[in-house]
């Protein structure tokens, strides 16, 4: 679905326009991959970023594509500083794939789809219980999991819930208490080692009760 175009916020101001940017939003939320088109020559603004984030909070798989590309002068500097920006400002969809092409030339644009099936397969993956336990036990031992309230919390095991994004539930005691920074470090290590670049993932934490504990 072809929505219209989104215009910074402080120039949308006609019925008609707000009722675009709203379809565009429902599409967004109904779609499966989104294709963020980003002027090429003007680069990443602040409202793409928020596009991008509420992308990644509606779960979607996406693409950021780089229309203009036959009007940049200085085309390295235009890709390292979108790289740059989606380094710093979009860490929770690290690798996100970036295609550059030109709509007037038509040069580049048959990588657009390819990027799309590929992002799309990511999105849909499962991972092997057993594999996934074999990440797990080694990313603890190589980063231990921390010490909350002056007990070191003890991780068990891990299971994918679904895909559509990729979704996993982590147990163990005291697993609902597992600081933010070392989920960044899961789900870093998730992505790296499984090859999921690009996608949202969900990583959840569930206690499990011990039943010494009142013993």
């Amino acid at each position: 679905m072809d929505t219209a175009g989104l215009r910074r916020r402080a120039r949308i101001e006609a019925p008609l326009e707000k009722m675009s940017v709203s379809a565009s939003l429902e599409a967004l939320k109904m779609a499966e991959v989104v294709v963020l088109t980003i002027d090429a020559v003007l680069g990443l603004h602040d409202q793409d970023l928020q596009i991008a984030k509420l992308i990644e909070r509606e779960g979607r798989a996406c693409v950021i594509a780089l229309n203009k590309w036959d009007a940049v002068p200085d085309r390295n500097a235009a890709r390292k500083a979108v790289s740059d920006r989606l380094e710093t400002s979009l860490a929770q969809m690290k690798g996100i794939p970036v295609v550059t092409f030109s709509a007037l030339t038509g040069a580049g644009i048959d990588k657009l789809l390819p990027a799309v099936r590929k992002v799309h397969a990511t999105w849909n993956t499962r991972i092997p219980t057993g594999e996934l336990n074999r990440w797990f036990e080694n990313a603890l031992t190589r980063h231990q999991a921390p010490l909350v309230q002056g007990r070191r919390l003890k991780l068990r095991y891990i299971t994918q819930a679904k895909a559509r994004p990729p979704t996993f539930i982590a147990f163990g005691t005291r697993a609902e208490l597992t600081p933010e920074d070392y989920q960044r470090y899961l789900v870093n290590s998730l992505r790296e080692t499984f090859g999921l670049p690009g996608t949202p993932i969900r990583l959840q934490f569930r206690g499990t009760k011990n039943p010494f504990a009142e013993h």
